[in-house]
């Protein structure tokens, strides 16, 4: 069973974790260090060569028979990646650049099955589309100045204050929080079924 693996997330996420401990998995909390380097605009290339970073540098400590999830969540905006915010007046200026209008959220996943010799990488990435209500410029002022869209990609929390101007979505809701949890879930079952100590 899952429940029996040692799991390792290696992202200080908060909402990950919780995404996790929401469908029963408990994983150690060990995020990577390494300087993330893109080589790619390409938003879903974008977000499978960072988790795999972070998991790789992650899994190397690692003993045999654990599994280590790596993710990165990007917001891709007309095509261009949108990262966390480094200011308040660059928060201001993603969330202008997407208001009225459908964005895209990637999140690249990596699972690392340590083993003795050649561990198992698996690597896949989830598109939800988020649909935005028009903005005011006090609208979006309001909100970037908040400390809330500091640690976010895009700029925003769907599960936060910005939930006033999500119109809806296509695709996964946990996606955009950041986690794909029931894909990730559903991979590491099939993981362990295929290593046969699931």
């Amino acid at each position: 069973m899952l429940s029996d693996r040692k799991l390792v997330l290696a992202s200080a996420s908060p909402r990950r974790k919780e995404l996790l401990n929401q469908v029963g998995l408990r994983p150690v909390i060990e995020p990577s260090g390494i300087d993330e380097k893109i080589t790619t605009t390409i938003p879903r290339e974008a977000v499978i060569e960072l988790s795999r970073q972070k998991a790789e540098d992650v899994a190397i400590k690692q003993l045999p028979g654990t599994i280590v999830i790596g993710a990165d969540t990007v917001v891709a905006a007309d095509g261009k990646i949108l990262g966390k915010p480094g200011s308040h007046e660059e928060a201001f200026e993603m969330i202008q650049s997407f208001q009225g209008k459908t964005h895209q959220v990637f999140t690249g996943v990596t699972l690392i099955f340590c083993k003795e010799k050649e561990n198992i990488t698996r690597s896949f990435a989830e598109q939800t589309d988020v649909h935005v209500y028009p903005m005011t410029q006090e609208e979006i002022r309001f909100y970037a100045e908040s400390e809330e869209p500091m640690d976010k990609a895009g700029a925003y929390g769907i599960q936060g204050r910005f939930a006033a101007f999500i119109k809806g979505i296509d695709g996964d809701y946990n996606n955009v929080v950041g986690l794909p949890v029931g894909r990730v879930y559903q991979e590491l079952k099939q993981m362990c079924e295929q290593e046969g100590k699931a």
